[in-house]
């Protein structure tokens, strides 16, 4: 049986979640504080470690310092549990050394998946640590990355996982471009502010797709800002390494090369449709695009703030709002909230 050993101030939650790992078969130590929950590592030498960040006598981020230090606990698995959710805070923990970083509210699939990885992670190494297997990372060799999907596979082995929750920045308008990433799961939207403050949506991202190259031949700023629409992870290669593979494989340049055209193709598209679309026909389209970029089927329910459909659609929120009624009234959709479903796919498709 593997031992969790839990840091968190919040008694109830404490209790909750050490019942919740129990149940499912850990064996798991409790600490109120950072200071205790030192102690408890270096006496027990848990399997895994989750720790919440904001704790009175010795916070989270102290915490992992200290424990980084001792060659008994500086390889223990390490995961940061909190409500803080900004950029700095989530890359300061990584910076640290943190595994992983989940945020409250979670769920019991949330905190287990993390758990379950981080321990195969560490079996892994193990094993190939006794066959006497050297571990390097790097990048394969030039004929084994033929593709996009190679690529990607790439991303999956060697990228760094950045996570994001829903209205989180991932950057802004001006940051220079040190990664290239590749989204394992969520959404993400691109934008521009104009000069009255009004918003622009330049591209949605949506799994599996490729973003964040602004140049790729050096790291100059975004011409835009990006955002998580829904809850994400990220796999970033930094632009150094990514050039380096340019280099020695120019069969992803040319694929990325028409990436690049499809892009720009469906950017003059999304041009073409705000200038000379109807109000019904932006509205349709955006939502049947928003639904292909957010979920599987397009018939589920997607959920979206009406002012992130009106700045794809080109349109005024209050426009956007009068044909959802009239959408609502024909039969087409049903929106509660922000939740907006399609009751009838082909009429909105009709109306594009």
């Amino acid at each position: 049986m593997k031992t969790i050993l839990l840091i968190e101030d919040d008694t109830v939650l404490r209790e909750n979640t050490a019942e919740l790992l129990e149940l499912s078969n850990y064996k798991v130590l409790t600490a109120s504080n950072g200071k205790l929950g030192i102690e408890l590592a270096r006496k027990h030498i848990p399997n895994i470690i989750i720790c919440d960040i904001m704790m009175p006598v010795m916070d989270g981020y102290e915490t992992l310092q200290m424990l980084s230090k001792k060659e008994g606990t500086k390889h223990i698995p390490f995961i940061f549990l909190s409500a803080k959710t900004e950029r700095q805070d989530i890359r300061k923990g990584m910076n640290l050394g943190a595994d992983d970083y989940i945020t409250k509210p979670f769920t019991e699939d949330d905190i287990v998946s993390a758990i379950e990885s981080r321990l195969a992670k560490v079996s892994i190494l193990e094993d190939l640590k006794q066959q006497n297997q050297k571990i390097e990372i790097h990048p394969p060799e030039e004929n084994e990355i033929k593709s996009l999907n190679d690529l990607k596979n790439f991303f999956d082995d060697y990228g760094k996982e950045f996570k994001y929750s829903e209205e989180d920045i991932i950057y802004y308008e001006g940051d220079h471009s040190n990664y290239i990433y590749l989204i394992s799961y969520g959404t993400v939207k691109c934008f521009r502010i104009d000069e009255k403050g009004k918003e622009l949506v330049t591209a949605l991202y949506k799994e599996d797709d490729l973003f964040g190259y602004t140049s790729l031949k050096t790291n100059a700023p975004h011409k835009e800002t990006a955002s998580a629409i829904s809850d994400t992870k990220l796999l970033g290669i930094s632009l150094l390494d990514f050039k380096e593979l340019l280099d020695k494989n120019q069969k992803i340049a040319l694929a990325l090369i028409e990436l690049l055209t499809d892009d720009l193709s469906s950017a003059k598209g999304l041009l073409l449709q705000m200038a000379y679309g109807t109000v019904n026909k932006k509205t349709a389209s955006t939502i049947l695009k928003f639904a292909e970029k957010i979920n599987r089927r397009p018939e589920d329910p997607i959920k979206i703030s009406r002012n992130d459909l009106a700045s794809v659609a080109g349109i005024a929120t209050e426009t956007l709002i009068r044909a959802l009624t009239e959408f609502k009234k024909s039969g087409i959709i049903t929106a509660e909230g922000r939740n907006i479903t399609i009751l009838d796919i082909n009429k909105l498709k009709s109306i594009t």
